[in-house]
């Protein structure tokens, strides 16, 4: 790897934790329009659920204060035993027609949400979360985004930001380890994808860090807005995917 190709390879990692620690998502979807132009997508997978992995631990530690483990388990719960399901079933299903499904779900769902600036808050209860934290685990197996379920359903549940963060974090925390030790077994990490790894960590928890910072100073509707956005890019990148 030349000078510039690893400079574009830094560059979208610092800009993938910046976006990961601003909104607490959305890694993949940010580092994925340039790494898949320069390493394999076998290694841009296992370096997106590695890189995943610090930034959602990061993000936990830093709204420790916040968090509620006994909110956040049914989701950890679900994440975890939905992305085993997800990559088993890309061998019976064509994930091209769901990520297109899904895609326009997410399309309509963040356009409505955008013009319409409040929302009826949902309840729930531990059976329904689970189920949520299922469908954001078999949804990250089948696609690699993990958290957009878990994002749009905090969304409806009308909570806070940090509330929000420390529901979407845990829950992708344990579908990015879930989805890491899966492209271990299958042999995805190689001596040059640890290189990669190793090079890029510094960069990317400087950008976490960084996002951090400027979370801090969203409020909660200007929070609500930039996941929307996010939500909606993801669901055009379903539609579209990257080639």
């Amino acid at each position: 790897m030349d000078g510039m190709v690893l400079g574009l390879y830094l560059f979208a990692t610092f800009i993938g934790g910046l976006v990961s620690g601003l909104a607490g998502f959305a890694l993949g979807l940010v580092v994925s329009g340039i790494w898949l132009h320069i390493i394999t997508p076998l290694q841009a997978a296992i370096l997106m659920a590695g890189y995943g992995i610090f930034t959602q631990g990061y993000g936990i530690w830093k709204l420790r204060q916040a968090l509620s483990w006994r909110k956040a388990a049914p989701y950890i719960l679900g994440s975890a035993l939905g992305v085993p399901v997800g990559t088993t079933l890309l061998t019976v299903i064509n994930p091209a027609h769901l990520r297109t499904v899904v895609g326009f779900l997410l399309v309509i769902y963040s356009v409505y949400g955008l013009v319409k600036p409040t929302i009826k808050p949902m309840q729930s209860g531990t059976p329904v979360n689970i189920g949520v934290g299922f469908l954001n685990g078999l949804l990250g197996g089948l696609t690699g985004l993990a958290g957009v379920v878990v994002a749009v359903w905090c969304q409806l549940q009308g909570w806070p930001k940090d509330l929000q963060r420390t529901i979407i974090q845990p829950a992708l925390f344990a579908a990015l380890t879930m989805s890491t030790i899966a492209l271990i077994v299958a042999g995805a990490a190689t001596a040059e994808t640890a290189k990669l790894f190793v090079l890029g960590l510094p960069v990317l928890l400087a950008g976490t860090w960084t996002g951090f910072r400027l979370y801090g100073r969203l409020n909660d509707a200007a929070f609500r807005k930039v996941i929307l956005v996010l939500l909606l890019i993801s669901g055009v990148a379903l539609i579209v995917p990257m080639r």
